[in-house]
């Protein structure tokens, strides 16, 4: 689990029950697994013991008796739908979401920036029959890793890009040649000139992606659009159809957000 750039001095107790919250949210309904929350904590498996049994006393985790499985609790809940009126735009972006898969028979995403991450909101499966399944909801991945993070990432100011990548000189290690700093930067160049993502199978072979930065009211790239499906249906003139429907569809959403209230 890679820290938070605002982590404040002092405050370790705090950043490791964060982090496992966030572990813990991220595997779904199925919960997690106390070695696998540790091992990803980069924490003994007593001391997340300690931290998450500390967590579930205030109901923000819960444990499965059966599988003695960690998952979200009832706190999560009641503080998610208080934020979710700041936060959430899935209400606003379901039916376009749902118009991209129909439109280009492919899976469809919404995802957020959170911090140097990216966290799927929200999928819509197109009709073709073979999908991939990398992303669904509450994954996450660094920025510049999926098409989602790298489409936010290429239009982020250039002090931002700079400073997200001198946090994270680990990336090629974690996620291959194409993720240091040089390839990294030739492909956020390319999104910007191209508008919109392209990741060819980098993070599971033949499994390819495309992303759209979604902008707030003050035109920072907080969300992103994306599609993904099988290598063979991303050919060089479909991908610039797809980009283009990408594109439009991430457009409305972008006007939708910046005419709205919240």
């Amino acid at each position: 689990m890679e820290s938070s750039p605002d982590r404040v001095p002092g405050t370790q107790a705090i950043s490791r029950a964060a982090s496992l919250l966030r572990l813990v949210t991220a595997s779904g309904p199925e919960g997690a697994a106390l070695h696998d929350l540790a091992l990803a904590a980069d924490l003994s498996r007593p001391t997340a013991h300690r931290i998450l049994s500390a967590l579930r006393a205030e109901g923000l985790v819960d444990r499965d008796p059966d599988s003695t499985r960690w998952m979200p609790g009832p706190e999560l809940f009641l503080m998610g739908s208080v934020a979710a009126a700041r936060y959430d735009i899935t209400a606003q972006a379901r039916d376009i979401v749902r118009s991209l898969a129909v439109k280009t028979e492919e899976s469809a995403f919404l995802s957020v920036r959170r911090a140097d991450e990216t966290v799927c909101l929200l999928r819509e499966e197109g009709s073709f029959p073979i999908r991939s399944f990398v992303l669904s909801e509450g994954v996450r991945f660094p920025l510049g890793v999926a098409s989602a993070g790298l489409a936010i990432l290429a239009f982020l100011p250039d002090h931002d890009v700079d400073a997200y990548l001198s946090r994270h000189p680990d990336l090629e290690t974690q996620w291959g040649r194409a993720h240091a700093d040089a390839a990294l930067r030739t492909r956020l160049t390319d999104t910007q000139e191209r508008g919109y993502a392209v990741n060819p199978g980098l993070i599971v072979e033949g499994s390819w992606g495309l992303g759209a930065a979604v902008f707030d009211r003050s035109g920072r790239p907080e969300w992103a659009l994306s599609l993904t499906g099988v290598g063979f249906r991303f050919g060089p003139d479909r991908i610039a159809d797809l980009g283009r429907t990408l594109l439009a569809h991430a457009h409305q959403l972008s006007a939708r957000v910046a005419n709205s209230r919240r």
